[in-house]
């Protein structure tokens, strides 16, 4: 392939999903990662894209990579029918008196409304789930500490990710901001990620919730290969092109 045709591919991918990794583009681009790397630096230092560690992101992405590109709260009020489809999917396979974890993330807040009248525990480091179930009668909540994210309402940080180590739940539902087509499950916040392969390491089982718009959605911070998870929770059944997973491995699909 042509060093016009690679820069073309890259944009592409880059406007698609807001972000590439380094790893991913070598693998669909069939060349190297030397070589993706100076086809990045090129286009960088024409102003087309921005790179960052492991890849690169659009120019329009905030410049710190910590910064939520919308707080939580706007986010929340946007959540759409098909994560409210996901969110109700997934309750369903919660049992009364099971220890859960709930990670950050709209799908996954969008599960507290039908998880009020239950009997549980949940084990959670977001304040808006939180918030959420607080008052609600048969509920224990065991909230994680750590370093707050306040435009996120969520815990993060060594403290978090120590208090996880101490306890083990029945399943965890995690929200990711994208999925590649090789099933590789992705997020876009340095500090949430250790969170999210701690809630893998301590949950039975784990869920994991995206609507059709995160395959492949964006991100570009590796979590977990899908396969990690006991169950993909999503509105639509994925086509081939979506999901390719790697031979040997497989994922039980959930529709609503």
């Amino acid at each position: 392939m042509l060093s016009e045709e690679r820069h073309r591919a890259i944009m592409t991918a880059v406007r698609r999903t807001g972000s590439v990794t380094v790893t991913g583009l070598s693998r669909d681009l069939a060349v190297s990662e030397a070589t993706v790397r100076r086809d990045l630096e090129v286009l960088a230092q024409d102003g087309l894209l921005r790179r960052v560690r492991g890849g690169a992101t659009s120019v329009h992405a905030s410049v710190r990579p910590e910064a939520d590109p919308l707080p939580f709260a706007d986010v929340a009020t946007r959540a759409t029918a098909a994560k409210q489809d996901v969110a109700a999917r997934a309750c369903e396979v919660i049992a009364d008196g099971e220890v859960i974890a709930l990670d950050i993330g709209t799908t996954v807040a969008a599960m507290c409304p039908l998880l009020v009248h239950r009997s549980l525990t949940v084990v959670t480091a977001s304040l808006a789930v939180v918030r959420a179930l607080a008052q609600a009668p048969h509920v224990d909540i065991l909230v994680l500490g750590g370093l707050l994210r306040p435009d996120y309402d969520s815990m993060v940080g060594v403290l978090t990710e120590s208090a996880l180590a101490q306890v083990r739940v029945d399943r965890a539902f995690l929200g990711t901001s994208g999925i590649r087509p090789d099933g590789t499950v992705l997020d876009s916040t340095p500090s949430e990620v250790p969170v999210k392969r701690r809630l893998l390491e301590v949950a039975t089982r784990s869920y994991l919730l995206a609507d059709h718009e995160k395959l492949p959605g964006s991100g570009f911070l590796e979590v977990a290969p899908l396969s990690r998870f006991t169950a993909l929770i999503t509105d639509q059944q994925p086509c081939p092109d979506d999901i390719a997973l790697p031979e040997g491995e497989s994922v039980e699909v959930l529709l609503p």
